[in-house]
């Protein structure tokens, strides 16, 4: 089995060196991962500039590429360039910390397993509730455990997975996963503003504790009562209730004379 790694905490994090250990007993391993931090990328690609990349070696033994760009953007390259043929497997992760709730949206950690996806590539992401002083090899193996018996109950066709671990489960002698939904709860953020020392206002995000849904269990409710999660996602974003009631939709559109241009108006300077 090939299996392409990436990750959102970048080519030195400590959850993509256990990852790649662990994983190496599913198959062969090629790590292809950003060479800086790139949390909170979401889907972000890089084409206004090249790519950039970096061969990286232990010893004498090549272990990876760095890529100056997004998640997305590594497993893109690594499928086209680096990868022998196309993967069977796309994992990304470990992430420290969980990718649950509303914040798999913004987390590059599980877009890059989206871009897996999108090339018909089994993907799964897996985080980790954040620890200062994580167990990351443990974390690995329990991800590898349930990485392996997914592949082996999973139908024919390609899967996309998002995998959470909290740190009890570490703790546990017999962690317990759960198969839920992704919790669609509100995002409490807001922003806190500050002085530099110069007296000038700045303003950094504050991320507020998000209660889980209370009609069903979800990954957020599951996870704060110590189990592992395990999601099944889609990318498809279109909502077919409402696809199927707007087909009787009627629209009656006409193309207006354009108003007189204002020589006053402002206009970018490429456009004068």
């Amino acid at each position: 089995m090939l299996i392409l790694l990436t990750n959102d905490d970048g080519i030195y994090a400590p959850g993509l060196a256990a990852m790649e250990r662990q994983l190496r007993r599913l198959g062969q391993v090629y790590v292809v991962a950003p060479a800086t931090e790139q949390s909170g990328v979401a889907h972000s690609i890089t084409y206004l500039k090249p790519l950039t990349v970096k061969e990286i070696y232990r010893g004498s033994q090549r272990w990876g590429w760095a890529v100056d760009g997004s998640p997305a953007d590594c497993v893109k390259i690594g499928v086209d360039q680096f990868c022998p043929h196309r993967p069977d497997l796309v994992v990304s992760g470990i992430n420290l910390g969980l990718n649950a709730g509303i914040n798999v949206l913004y987390s590059g950690t599980v877009a890059a397993a989206v871009e897996g996806a999108f090339y018909g590539i089994t993907s799964i992401a897996v985080s980790l509730q954040y620890d200062e002083h994580a167990d990351f090899d443990k974390a690995a193996s329990l991800a590898v455990q349930v990485i392996e018996q997914v592949l082996g109950q999973k139908g024919p066709g390609p899967e996309l997975y998002n995998l959470n671990i909290p740190t009890s489960a570490l703790r546990s002698g017999r962690p317990e996963l759960r198969i839920v939904p992704m919790d669609v709860a509100a995002h409490n953020d807001r922003f806190e503003r500050r002085l530099t020392p110069w007296g000038r206002p700045y303003y950094w995000i504050i991320g507020q504790p998000q209660g889980p849904s209370q009609e069903k269990e979800t990954d957020l409710s599951a996870l704060a009562k110590g189990y592992m999660t395990l999601t099944p996602l889609e990318y498809d974003l279109t909502k077919l209730t409402e696809l199927e009631r707007m087909r009787s939709w009627q629209f009656e559109l006409s193309v207006e004379k354009p108003l007189p241009e204002d020589p006053d108006a402002f206009q970018p300077p490429y456009l004068r």
